[in-house]
């Protein structure tokens, strides 16, 4: 097996490169232009190369993969204590090399074409949302300066807002009330645009098999399924549904120090999109937990356990313990490829 191990920085036009043969020993340095780059792969033997998590690592990860080399995605935010004093394209090389040899740093699974273009997906959707937002939120606002108060609710303001126009036309200059129009024909636009990306993501959770089984935990629907399936990229990278959690930001961050223990908030690291989408999940299976008493109705054991939690604890705090189990959970399903039932229990060998 070789012991050379090439450290690469990454970038859009120059990529420093550092070979190691031995460890804190660097024996080459290169600085190389991107069609230099592609080229210098072809007169290097296999061996290990380090990369940083970063934009378009994993295009290079699988391009390097399919030449034959043991491409590592290390994170970003261990890579950088071990760079010293200022940053530069040879000390981050120096850094992936010194951060290689920390078996305690997990590498980051190396994302398939179809996962990027899942995450893709999600991040348009969420930029359409954000613009959505930003032109109701201006929409509101011009109105509000000539005395016009708009109903609450996105929906409600986007249906009711041409009659709106029509019965104040006297009091709105006819400025304001094209500006506004214009406003409302592209928050329509956008919306069109998102149904249609969420058909997308529906036609993918219908395909693979690891979203389907995800769709049957309460609380996951298509957006979150296939949003977890594209982040994660590789399950079996956590050995356990905690670790998933922890990873997810949905674990206390822990505060401790000789014999004294201290748990404080959940750390919200990792992908604050799919957080948001569990938690936002988790609340939704909590209400359903919710009715389903109210209409005394048969509770599983998931909706009791989180009925249970919401009684001793806020509602909030309640909703992300459920989104930690909901994480575990679908970890067990993805990891042990098999189905979700409410009512499982855990069974201590004698």
């Amino acid at each position: 097996m070789s012991t050379v191990r090439i450290a690469v920085d990454l970038a859009k036009n120059v990529f420093e490169i550092a070979v190691s043969v031995h460890a804190g020993q660097v024996r080459e340095r290169h600085r190389l232009s991107r069609p230099q780059f592609e080229r210098f792969w072809s007169t290097r033997a296999p061996c290990r190369v380090i990369l940083e998590a970063c934009s378009s690592a994993h295009f290079w990860a699988r391009y390097l993969i399919s030449r034959g080399f043991d491409v590592v995605l290390l994170p970003p935010h261990y890579v950088r204590p071990y760079r010293r004093r200022s940053k530069t394209d040879r000390s981050d090389c120096d850094a992936l090399l010194e951060a290689d040899r920390c078996a305690g740093i997990h590498p980051v699974a190396i994302k398939s074409p179809d996962q990027q273009a899942l995450v893709a997906l999600h991040r348009i959707r969420s930029q359409w949302l954000r613009s959505r937002t930003a032109r109701i939120n201006a929409m509101r606002g011009l109105l509000r300066e000539f005395g016009v108060t708009a109903p609450a609710g996105a929906q409600r303001f986007m249906n009711e807002l041409h009659p709106l126009l029509c019965a104040r036309q006297a009091s709105l200059p006819p400025q304001i009330r094209g500006a506004v129009v214009s406003l409302w024909e592209e928050v329509r636009d956008l919306e069109e645009r998102i149904d249609c990306l969420e058909a997308e993501l529906q036609a993918v959770a219908s395909q693979e098999p690891a979203v389907q089984a995800l769709l049957k935990i309460p609380g996951i629907g298509p957006l979150t399924a296939t949003a977890l399936f594209a982040t994660v990229a590789d399950i079996h990278a956590f050995r356990n549904g905690r670790q998933l959690a922890c990873w997810l930001g949905l674990t206390p961050r822990e505060f401790s120090s000789g014999g004294r223990r201290r748990l404080g908030r959940i750390s919200k690291q990792g992908d604050p999109y799919v957080r948001m989408l569990l938690i936002h999940g988790a609340r939704a299976a909590l209400n359903a937990a919710r009715r389903a008493k109210a209409a005394e109705k048969p509770l599983t054991h998931l909706q009791a356990w989180a009925l249970e939690r919401a009684r001793d604890a806020h509602a909030n705090k309640a909703a992300v313990a459920l989104a930690n189990k909901l994480a575990r959970i679908a970890w067990a399903v993805w990891y042990h490829e098999r189905e979700f039932t409410g009512n499982h229990v855990v069974r201590l060998a004698a």
